[in-house]
């Protein structure tokens, strides 16, 4: 197949049609970011890049010629959490209509656009109405360990919903633990880092939590190289109310159970624990969903006989290789750059198994 891909990234979808079993005679990337087209050409050194969509005007070569055309405008204006959002009036945004433009030239058989789910409705029947298809949402949690709901324009034909295929965030983590099934949404922003504030306050920016006591957690390579640690906090399943700590959030742990993060402004701990109907329930639930050893809290905090699990954690950031993961790419893919360009990169990117979903219709 030929292909044309506008605001390529770093050529997920040609990862994509490898994955799927389709032939690419040519591939033709249209992007400006120097390092993303770096990471494409060390994976793919036959792409051949156009420069930007606003510059590029399709050769005869090109016009007729191509059976797939595919790409995510930029959804800066139009994400729910860009304040004072333009829409497709924004400068980044707005860039969709050259998306239009080039389709009515290029004329392909196939496309796909992909944006995202928090569209203003407006912004959403305004692209249906420019495409003529209506979009399809799917949510990158069926075919790995992220929630990330897309938009998919294409008319590409009988495109159904993915089948789930059961991955967990626990599942792709290089060490560590996490307090929920799926990692939030992973974004251009993500090499910034966070803390444990920032993550359960805005719900963003996931973390892991390292056990300080387990062997394979200490002096990791990847918690030397590409995690932000921001303090030591103590995790057990201490009721919520106790010390007079403060409920943060309540987050999905395994199962049907409910699991509570608290923060203990007293002592700067962070406590985690099942939040029941009290009783024998209140305990702390592992990251499989089952409960987990005894043990007494020390001091003589709590009830006499409450149900404990304490562990010491430091909290760092998803490594480069994990956020792969979630793209469903291979890892070390996005390799040769910074770790700040890995994830601008990551968090721009298609999810690989998604849009090999949708062209195995061509097949």
């Amino acid at each position: 197949m030929k292909i044309l891909s506008l605001f390529d990234g770093i050529s997920c979808a040609r990862v994509a049609l490898e994955r799927a079993g389709i032939p690419v005679e040519s591939y033709y990337a249209s992007e400006t970011d120097k390092y993303a087209m770096q990471v494409s050409a060390k994976n793919y050194p036959d792409i051949v890049q156009v420069g930007s969509v606003v510059d590029f005007h399709p050769t005869p070569l090109i016009c007729g010629n191509i059976d797939l055309m595919v790409g995510g405008s930029p959804c800066q204006d139009l994400s729910i959490a860009k304040k004072d959002r333009k829409g497709l009036d924004g400068e980044r945004s707005g860039l969709f209509w050259e998306y239009v433009r080039i389709l009515k030239e290029v004329k392909p058989k196939y496309f796909i656009l992909e944006n995202v789910n928090s569209m203003p409705k407006e912004a959403k029947a305004i692209i249906t109405e420019a495409l003529g298809v209506e979009p399809i949402m799917i949510n990158a949690a069926l075919v790995s360990a992220q929630n990330r709901k897309r938009l998919f324009w294409t008319n590409i034909p009988n495109v159904t919903q993915p089948k789930d295929k059961g991955i967990l965030l626990k599942d792709i983590l290089e060490n560590g633990d996490s307090d929920r099934l799926k990692s939030y949404c992973i974004d251009a922003s993500y090499y910034k880092g966070g803390s444990l504030d920032h993550y359960l306050e805005k719900g963003t920016r996931q973390i892991v939590f390292c056990a300080t006591n387990r062997k394979e957690n200490i002096q990791a390579e990847q918690d030397v190289n590409a995690c932000s640690f921001r303090g030591r906090y103590l995790i057990d399943g201490k009721r919520k109310d106790a010390l007079g700590a403060k409920t943060e959030q309540r987050l999905e742990i395994g199962g049907d159970k409910a699991n509570t993060i608290t923060k203990v402004y007293k002592d700067s701990m962070v406590r985690i624990g099942q939040i029941g109907k009290g009783g024998q329930g209140d305990r702390i639930y592992s990251p499989e969903g089952k409960s987990v050893g005894l043990s007494a809290l020390s001091g003589g905090r709590g009830p006499k006989t409450g149900l404990y699990q304490t562990e010491e954690y430091t909290v760092r950031k998803l490594t480069p290789i994990e956020c792969e993961r979630l793209q469903s790419l291979p890892d070390n893919y996005t390799e040769g750059v910074s770790n700040s360009q890995r994830y601008k990169a990551l968090g721009n990117a298609f999810n690989v198994d998604v849009i090999a979903h949708i062209i195995t219709n061509l097949l």
